[in-house]
């Protein structure tokens, strides 16, 4: 059984991204213990690239916020799951300032070995998501992390919305398909 922390990357509440990760940990929660994150319940700082936290103790960041309750998270997890709705191909910024802040030598102590992509935007576009998956393709590289399975959702804008697709169930075969 292994842990499996999603980062929720959409600041409202009951929306369509949550609803996509709310889906997935309903099939990953079968076979493993699965925590979601949302961006909305934490106040991130972006990171400003002073490098302070290569020297400080523990390598804290000198930012006083709540990051280091997220940190703690991402230690014990053993699959990532990035969730967001897609703003002008990109991530959501509050979650963008989430991960840019892993950008620390404590990212060495998480045992994370998976990753897997949950995104939705409203936008019909073949090329929606293309720069976010090389961004994710990136990642997988440099960390020589397993891809663990992508739902891309599109066409959906208003809550509710992807109740109309088969996204849903695609979330929820995924997190079933996470196992040991």
């Amino acid at each position: 059984m292994g842990r499996i922390v999603i980062l929720v990357g959409s600041m409202r509440r009951g929306g369509n991204t949550e609803l996509l990760a709310q889906a997935f940990a309903e099939g990953a929660g079968k076979n493993n213990t699965v925590e979601m994150v949302s961006v909305a319940d934490y106040k991130v700082n972006p990171c400003i690239g002073c490098n302070s936290c290569f020297t400080r103790e523990g390598n804290q960041c000198f930012q006083k916020d709540d990051m280091a309750e997220i940190y703690v998270k991402m230690k014990s997890a053993d699959l990532l799951v990035i969730a967001s709705p897609v703003y002008f191909y990109g991530i959501s910024a509050e979650l963008k300032a989430v991960i840019d802040r892993f950008h620390t030598p404590m990212r060495n102590e998480f045992r994370v070995k998976k990753l897997a992509l949950l995104l939705v935007g409203a936008a019909t576009l073949p090329e929606l998501f293309d720069a976010i998956k090389l961004q994710y393709q990136l990642v997988l590289q440099f960390f020589h992390l397993e891809d663990a399975g992508m739902v891309l959702v599109r066409g959906v804008k208003d809550i509710g919305d992807i109740k109309e697709t088969k996204a849903l169930e695609e979330a929820y075969k995924l997190g079933i398909s996470i196992h040991d």
